[in-house]
């Protein structure tokens, strides 16, 4: 089979590799869509400070279970699945708790395990979640983007009371956008970013004011404009955010962050807690494979919006290219296996 590695920082091929078989407990699942995400750029570049190399990359990834192991029921062969990367011991605390995707032995397929940037791919059979027929294959491979969006707001609890304001319209802010307008409805949606394309991208996913912040001082417009944010999330994820939402936030709002940024920031005890603001982290997800697939079957979301461009796996070399650098016009790449 043929599979897409990162040998070492900035060397990436093509190699034929064994086609693995199930060990028990698992499923092999055919790929056919995949989609680059930012943290496959930052594998590819050596800024992931999890993944050890060579490692095959990818973690939103569709197919079909070609084979089973030991264990697992036969009547799942020919499924239409997508594989939730997050591989849990399922005995820890944060196991224990609901949050395996903080699990102590936590494996994240295409970071510490082989991704599905590959013509087959094994993994746990809880984690291969089927999809219905209704579901178009290209909008199946938009699940995975969607639960990091799913995460953040099962654990803000939107609805609609809350004015929110968002910093970043790329993937993980669109997701977002979609999810608190078409499932949660809140009152207002209000987002932040410096370029005005991926502005008209959050217009075009459910904003209903977008607000360039290289030009427009945020708090000041939002102060003329008499708006007080109920809930803030940063899907920019730069460290100069999180002290700017606590001083433009309502009182009893809720902040939530999405990034992993290692920059220190410095934050008022006193900002946080004379507003008793609360502050949410989210990473990955925690078994929201269902709750999304439910969404797109009552198409509460419009994952095809998204999808901005498509190629073939073996131009992966121009697709990250284009992901990377076309921040205008481009949101989420398949490939096609």
């Amino acid at each position: 089979m043929k599979s897409i590695t990162i040998q070492q920082p900035g060397n990436l091929v093509i190699e034929e590799r064994v086609i693995p078989q199930p060990l028990a407990g698992e499923v092999r699942i055919r790929v056919t869509n995949a989609g680059i995400c930012g943290s496959d750029v930052h594998i590819y570049r050596g800024h992931n400070p999890f993944v050890k190399y060579p490692r095959v990359i990818g973690h939103e990834f569709f197919g079909h279970i070609d084979a089973v192991g030991e264990g697992v029921e036969s009547s799942r062969l020919g499924e239409r699945v997508v594989g939730d990367p997050v591989v849990s011991c399922g005995h820890c605390y944060p196991c224990a708790v609901g949050r395996p995707n903080v699990c102590a032995e936590l494996q994240v397929i295409g970071v510490h395990r082989d991704g599905g940037f590959s013509e087959y791919i094994t993994l746990p059979a809880k984690n291969a979640h089927v999809v219905p027929d209704a579901i178009p294959d290209n909008e199946a491979t938009m699940v995975e983007p969607f639960t990091i969006a799913a995460n953040i707001c099962s654990q803000m609890n939107p609805g609609p009371l809350d004015t929110v304001l968002l910093y970043g319209a790329g993937p993980m802010g669109l997701t977002s956008i979609q999810a608190l307008r078409g499932v949660y409805g809140v009152k207002e949606i209000i987002v932040a970013d410096r370029i005005d394309e991926r502005l008209a991208m959050a217009k075009a996913n459910g904003a209903d004011r977008v607000i360039n912040n290289a030009s427009i001082d945020l708090k000041t417009e939002l102060e003329a404009l008499g708006i007080r944010p109920t809930l803030i999330i940063d899907a920019a994820c730069h460290p100069s955010i999180l002290p700017e939402a606590i001083s433009l936030a309502s009182p009893a709002a809720r902040i939530g962050i999405m990034g992993f940024s290692s920059d220190p920031c410095v934050l008022s005890q006193q900002a946080i807690t004379s507003k008793e603001l609360t502050i949410y982290s989210s990473r990955l997800n925690s078994n929201r494979f269902p709750l999304v697939i439910s969404w797109m079957s009552e198409r509460k979301i419009q994952p095809e919006k998204l999808i901005t461009h498509q190629f073939p796996y073996l131009q992966v070399l121009e697709a990250m290219e284009l992901f990377e650098k076309d921040q205008k016009q481009c949101c989420k790449v398949l490939l096609k296996f």
